[in-house]
């Protein structure tokens, strides 16, 4: 029963967070999904309903440097690799969608490991 509540109230959440939060061409949407063992993003173009780019913890790039990492220490992996690979399709600038997650922890690293490569937000 609380894990449906504390579902039902992320669900509430990403729901306020995506009526103000709009990707365009110019500035796409960056969207987080965390799941209990990985975390995945995608920049995301609102307009045309296309996907950019992805990252996640699966991907090959950085899947064997993850294994001796915390979850916290592999989201900010995650981070650095998708503003390398936003800025490499010439994406600098992108809205934040924390997809009803609170900006802690996780999300947190992963958001600043994304500034820290050159993303602004």
């Amino acid at each position: 029963m609380v894990i449906k509540n504390r579902r039902i109230a992320r669900y509430r959440r990403h729901a306020r967070v995506r009526n103000k939060v709009q990707g365009t061409s110019s500035k796409p949407r960056l969207c987080v999904f965390r799941s209990l063992n990985h975390i995945y993003v995608q920049v995301v173009d609102d307009a045309l309903g296309n996907t950019l780019t992805s990252a996640s913890t699966l991907d090959p790039e950085i899947r064997n440097q993850t294994n001796s990492k915390t979850k916290t220490g592999k989201s900010s992996l995650v981070g650095e690799l998708i503003a390398k690979r936003a800025i490499s399709k010439k994406i600098n600038e992108v809205c934040f969608d924390r997809g009803g997650y609170k900006y802690h922890g996780r999300i947190k690293a992963l958001g600043d490991a994304a500034r820290k490569q050159g993303l602004k937000f």
